[in-house]
């Protein structure tokens, strides 16, 4: 996909990953200054006998673009980027050279209007986790963990949504437990038994201040979602950080934890630190035993967190000013106690499913007879069929689903039938794979233009990385998505969804490797301000970035040269902007000439284009070619030598 100057980032970049995009206006008949200056500049080195670069342009005449299209696709790409002539060689005037590449591209653009092809995608793919986790939450109103119950996706080309194709007999078997998993969740199963679930916070993550999601007025700790499966009674306990000497680190004087059940508080714990064993020394065997909690829950989804009430600052007093980062015994101590873990257990003494969101969202009928139940459960399996499998359903398709619903309703009536109808719904290959038949009569591997079903899952799945919803679906079936103006009425419409908060968390995060951000442990003895609270907020800001330009619909070059950037404290001090205060982020306008401005002086880029000791032009400038120019560079010769490593340096701020 080739952006254009001033492509708006809304409608274009969807529309044109989709092959939708329109061509450009009708182009000047072929010009001899044009050939004149490829023959001056190019074909001494892009000739038959030199070859530079695997490229010839004697055979491909500027007078017949279309017929040599490839070539002179590869042509832009060097252009547009700058990249041709090579530094040092004699380059045309800057008029010249955008006249000559403004040709190329018409005549290229012409040739596509007269006989598109946007290529081909596997038509025949696996949902990966991202996509499976959001289609359960959609079609069911349940989020669930998926990281636990499927293995981690492969990565191709950046991303780990390309040829996911294979489907092995061990990755089946984790499908079928998930989706046994899932469906006794959703539905509220009574064979749920009671269960843990452990949440570890990075040993990194300094909690000297307040954290967002929790109550103003406190410091430190974690915030859970959690699915409470059936009402019940649950046990909640709070473990504290220790040291290596697994003595509670900070604990120098009484603290107070508060316990949360969606914002509201369930108790206050009194912490205080044993000094009476060891000849004054900590001992703090049994200081966090009693942070536990027994308490009657309703089924849903309930937010579960821990905290400390924060008390006066408390500062290391030294000649220097003290870091930011406090988590480590050694090098920056806790100047206070953090929380650890937070684990769940439960449901004990269960008393029924309740009533949650996902069992509104699955029993759209309630029989009220015996005889009811088979037209209930057909209305109920026919309209979670639709949305699984993204297009209108038969009898055929709804048959299976109904056989394992009869055998459940026989073994533990009508809910349990349901439970195993979503429980194959959930396991069918019609929902586990995106699949799409090329219509009769064309020829393997041509291009050809999409039903409206089709356009339907790949607007949702690139836009949500999920399923189409209902009004997408109508429209689809009525075959109005074919018209430009509905089309581009439904972008704007899934991009203002809270749902296409994917985009940027799931596609962005690929593309510019925001992923790799959790593996990136610069070298603490060279950046001892470095923690997981810096992380995540390098994280964010670009984030916000990434949502503002779509958003606001902006050109899609503001993500390079934006004059603003979206902070929180820790990150202004990190990058020395003064005036910003508190956990949560706002936009800052920059000053002109700032370093900040743009993807490229953002901390997470910075972070994951440099080693754990320096910075690396090497790295950035490979990731700049690749990401944001569609240039990789070639592998270097196999004569060339490693690098020397330099004397250390400055690494990325």
């Amino acid at each position: 996909m080739r952006i254009q100057k001033g492509t708006a980032l809304t409608a274009g970049l969807a529309l044109a990953w989709l092959g939708l995009a329109q061509p450009g206006a009708a182009g000047a008949q072929t010009r001899s200054p044009e050939q004149s200056l490829v023959n001056r500049y190019c074909l001494g080195c892009h000739n038959d006998r030199a070859l530079q670069g695997g490229l010839s342009l004697e055979a491909a005449p500027l007078d017949d673009v279309a017929g040599h299209a490839e070539v002179w696709e590869r042509v832009v790409r060097k252009l547009r980027a700058g990249a041709m002539p090579p530094a040092g060689s004699a380059r045309p005037e800057a008029a010249a050279y955008e006249g000559l590449l403004t040709y190329i591209e018409t005549e290229l653009d012409l040739r596509a209007a007269a006989a598109p092809n946007p290529g081909r995608t596997e038509t025949f793919r696996r949902l990966n986790r991202t996509e499976y986790r959001n289609a359960v939450r959609d079609l069911l109103a349940l989020d669930v963990d998926v990281d636990a119950l499927l293995p981690r996706d492969d990565a191709s080309y950046g991303f780990d949504n390309v040829g996911v194709v294979e489907l092995s007999p061990t990755l089946m078997e984790r499908y079928l437990s998930a989706a046994q998993k899932i469906s006794r969740l959703a539905v509220g199963s009574s064979a749920i038994v009671p269960g843990s679930r452990v949440v570890i916070l990075r040993p990194d993550l300094t909690q000297e201040g307040h954290l967002d999601g929790l109550p103003f007025g406190t410091r430190g700790g974690v915030v859970v979602d959690h699915n409470f499966p059936l009402d019940g009674e649950y046990e909640i306990e709070v473990r504290l950080a220790r040291n290596r000497n697994e003595n509670v680190e900070g604990l120098r004087d009484p603290h107070v934890v508060e316990m949360l059940l969606d914002g509201e508080r369930l108790r206050l714990f009194n912490v205080v630190p044993d000094r009476n064993r060891l000849g004054g020394y900590y001992a703090d065997e049994g200081v966090d035993r009693h942070l536990n909690l027994r308490l009657n829950v309703d089924a849903g989804p309930h937010t579960v967190g821990a905290a400390f009430l924060r008390k006066n600052a408390a500062l290391i007093e030294t000649e220097r000013q003290p870091y930011q980062a406090q988590f480590n015994q050694d090098r920056h101590p806790r100047q206070q106690p953090a929380v650890h873990s937070v684990s769940i257990s439960g449901p004990f003494n269960p008393g029924g499913a309740g009533d949650t969101p996902s069992r509104d969202r699955i029993f759209t009928c309630r029989p009220e007879t015996a005889a009811d139940e088979t037209a209930c459960a057909t209305e109920i399996i026919s309209t979670l069929a639709r949305r699984a499998y993204r297009r209108p359903v038969s009898y055929g398709d709804i048959e299976m689903p109904l056989s394992f619903y009869e055998r459940g309703r026989a073994d533990g009536g009508f809910e349990a039938g349901i439970e195993l109808a979503l429980r194959a719904l959930l396991a069918s290959p019609e929902f586990l794979f995106r699949i799409e038949e090329d219509p009769d009569g064309v020829a393997p591997g041509a291009p050809y233009r999409l039903d409206d079903l089709a356009l339907a899952s790949r607007l949702s799945f690139f836009l949500w990385s999920s399923i189409p919803d209902d009004e997408l679906l109508d429209l689809a079936e009525a075959g109005r998505l074919a018209d430009p103006a509905v089309r581009e009425a439904q972008v704007r419409r899934m991009l203002a969804d809270p749902r296409a908060e994917t985009l940027t968390s799931n596609f962005a995060g690929q593309w510019l490797h925001l992923r790799n951000l959790e593996t990136a442990t610069p070298n603490l003895r060279r950046f001892p301000d470095f923690d997981d609270n810096l992380r995540q907020a390098f994280r964010r800001e670009t984030e916000l970035l990434f949502d503002s330009v779509v958003g606001e619909d902006r050109s899609v070059l503001d993500l390079l040269r934006a004059d603003y950037t979206f902070l929180n404290e820790r990150l202004a001090r990190h990058y020395g902007i003064a005036g910003v205060y508190g956990s949560g982020f706002r936009r800052v306008d920059l000053p002109p000439g700032s370093l900040r401005g743009g993807l490229l002086g953002h901390g997470s880029i910075l972070t994951v284009t440099s080693y754990a000791t320096r910075t690396s032009p090497v790295l950035r400038g490979s990731w700049i070619l690749d990401n944001l120019l569609g240039m990789p560079p070639p592998p270097p010769p196999p004569s060339v030598p490693p690098l020397e490593e330099p004397e250390p340096g400055v690494a990325a701020r």
